[in-house]
């Protein structure tokens, strides 16, 4: 089971309540209601009460009498309908699986919302409304797999049910927040959440508890433990006998077809799916058809039913691209190219698979850089405005020191205390907008991007601006490589030797060719073989600061890369002072500092060996000849690990 479409699909409905004859008798009664009621803001509540009984029965009248609610609250100039109007256009846009338009209309009710709660003395309905707005786009958000944005709106809406006490809406919202972290593995969190959403629902005996039982028996049936996984199945198959709610059970009838399909009983799971398909089309429910299907095709090519399991991938597939999920397209772009290869249709496989390959890439890129590109935006924006305030204050400083000259010591007290209070704003501003990027991209070396820096700053004060030039222009190209290839767990061996050709290239700029080097690669070494990024670094940068640097005369490092005996094996020597002498130069030198590079590289070598189940060790020894010390030599022992 594919943890990100079974999350995302659970998520939509958490907020719809299923409509029931009684309902239908509630639209019937509002609609004469509406005919002969002349206060304007009364038809408007009561036009926003339509579009949202309709939005399990018919989303066109939804949008129909949301419309007709926006449109006269418009005119009137009523904040709160006008909010309602754009919540239900929000609500119904998810329903026809239109995610981009309900965003739209949930920020608008958000804004109207906002001015409403300043105007108008009803808060408690008005903050729900509110809420209801933040979760709706919770709901969205969590639907396009982006989590983070979906956490955020979902904990929004839990502070203000909590203000509220609206203990049915703060079921929902704990079930929605379980749910991604059940998205990100993080199952502890995710049962603690669940299981709160359904003490909550019990007490107050609420419809939706059979999808929080559903969602807790997808958490057991993903840790392996089946049989509290069916278990809760089972309860939630009793819970949606009394309801009608068809989302709901749409959902729980595809996860019990995942369960029979574990169990090896592939009718039943048929069934099960055939059934889930059935109930997301009669609700036009585009995603969860979507993968109803996909799951079909899947188990249709287990059976080696290659052409019925085509038929199902190719449907999968127009719903996935109709309503743009890109998880979905990548899933069963995938799928396709297999039913093609063993169809033995050649051109079709490659076809669906490049296109595979575009989805995969464009979900690995897409998040990290929307949030470096706003992280980076960030830091600027804060930057401006910390140096902006610094140039105000010494203007005022100016002007106090013309004006109070002759109290010149108070103002001077006065200057250095301000001075230091502006200094900490500015460190703080800093290291919140650094901490920022490093959450976003935690494979930049904050040690090496601070020696460079420095490196830069030297080269300006003693070399001028063109050797800073080129030394930052050096660093730029390193930097982009290095953000490129680092958010992986593995690195093509061909970047790793172009980023250390790189780095080299700049520490032998910054220490003026005190150095040598050169960086080989045996033919046994294949181009698809990955190691792990900014492993090898480290011991490369101790080589130059603590080998060549304190050398008399030009030195020279070597970097190989061979393998043997199913291992990469790294190789990195210097001619440097040696181990001892660096190690007593360390301990007389005020300045020394320990370094963790060591320590941290055995824990990811310890994580690797956990990881691949092969040996990864690292070998550091002192070169000797004729009893003088003539260099270091780092051997790193990789298991081999290639590139899918």
């Amino acid at each position: 089971m594919n943890p990100k479409f079974s999350i995302i699909i659970s998520l939509s409905f958490i907020l719809l309540c299923s409509i029931s004859n009684a309902q239908s008798a509630v639209i019937d009664s509002l609609k004469k209601i509406i005919s002969i009621t002349k206060v304007d803001t009364a038809r408007i509540n009561r036009y926003n009460n339509l579009a949202d009984l309709y939005k399990e029965i018919d989303p066109d009248s939804t949008l129909f009498y949301a419309e007709k609610a926006i449109a006269a609250s418009q005119k009137k100039g009523y904040n709160f309908g006008l909010a309602t109007g754009y919540l239900n256009e929000g609500n119904a846009s998810i329903i026809l699986g239109n995610y981009p338009e309900a965003l739209k209309y949930f920020k608008k009710a958000q804004t109207e919302f906002k001015i409403a709660l300043k105007d108008n003395s009803n808060q408690k309905q008005i903050k729900n409304g509110l809420a209801r707005s933040y979760a709706s786009s919770g709901v969205v958000h969590s639907e396009q797999s982006d989590y983070t944005s979906s956490l955020q709106n979902y904990e929004q809406a839990l502070k203000l049910y909590q203000e509220t006490n609206d203990k049915l809406s703060i079921s929902k919202i704990l079930n929605n927040i379980g749910i991604l972290y059940k998205s990100q593995r993080i199952y502890p969190k995710a049962l603690y959440y669940l299981k709160g959403a359904y003490k909550i629902q019990l007490a107050i005996k609420e419809q939706n508890a059979p999808i929080t039982l559903t969602n807790i028996g997808v958490i057991y049936f993903e840790l392996g433990e089946y049989q509290n996984a069916i278990d809760y199945y089972e309860k939630a198959k009793k819970g949606f006998a009394k309801n009608n709610n068809k989302r709901g059970f749409a959902l729980l009838n595809n996860y019990l077809g995942e369960y029979y399909t574990k169990q090896k009983n592939p009718d039943l799971a048929l069934k099960y799916y055939q059934q889930s398909l059935d109930l997301y089309e009669g609700i036009q429910n585009k995603f969860g058809a979507s993968y109803a299907l996909y799951n079909i095709a899947l188990l249709l090519q287990e059976e080696q039913k290659y052409k019925e399991a085509l038929f199902y991938a190719n449907k999968s597939l127009a719903y996935a691209q109709e309503i743009g999920v890109l998880d979905q397209t990548f899933n069963t772009e995938k799928l396709l190219s297999e039913l093609h290869e063993s169809l033995h249709n050649p051109e079709a496989a490659l076809a669906h698979y490049k296109n595979y390959v575009k989805a995969r890439d464009s979900i690995n890129n897409q998040e990290t850089n929307k949030r470096f590109a706003a992280a980076e935006m960030n830091y600027e924006f804060k930057k401006k405005e910390a140096l902006l305030s610094e140039e105000h204050k010494r203007q005022i400083q100016l002007v106090v020191f013309s004006i109070l000259g002759g109290l010149l010591l108070i103002v001077l007290s006065l200057v250095v205390y301000n001075r230091m209070q502006v200094k900490r704003q500015l460190t703080l501003k800093k290291e919140v907008a650094e901490y920022e990027q490093k959450a976003l991209h935690l494979q930049m070396n904050p040690h090496f991007v601070f020696n460079c820096l420095s490196s830069i700053s030297s080269f300006i004060v003693q070399n001028g601006t063109d050797s800073a030039l080129k030394y930052l222009s050096k660093f730029s190209k390193l930097m982009r490589l290095t953000l490129e290839y680092s958010k992986g767990s593995l690195i093509p061996i061909d970047k790793e030797i172009e980023s250390l050709q790189n780095y080299l290239e700049l520490e032998q700029l910054r220490f003026h060719d005190k150095f040598e080097f050169k960086i080989e690669s045996s033919e046994n070494v294949e181009f698809n073989v990955g190691l792990p990024p900014l492993l090898i670094q480290p011991f490369v940068e101790n080589a130059i600061l603590h080998g060549m640097v304190p050398k008399e005369g030009k030195g020279k490092i070597e970097v190989y890369f061979d393998t043997k005996q199913e291992q990469l094996i790294c190789t990195i020597t210097d001619d440097g002072i040696g181990l001892s002498e660096s190690k007593l130069l360390k301990e007389n030198s005020v300045t020394a500092h320990q370094s963790m590079a060591l320590d941290i590289t055995k824990k990811r070598l310890k994580i690797m060996e956990s990881i691949t189940s092969k040996s990864a060790r690292i070998e550091i020894i002192e070169l000797n000849s004729e009893k003088q010390k003539t260099g270091t030599k780092v051997t790193l022992y990789l298991p081999i690990q290639y590139l899918s």
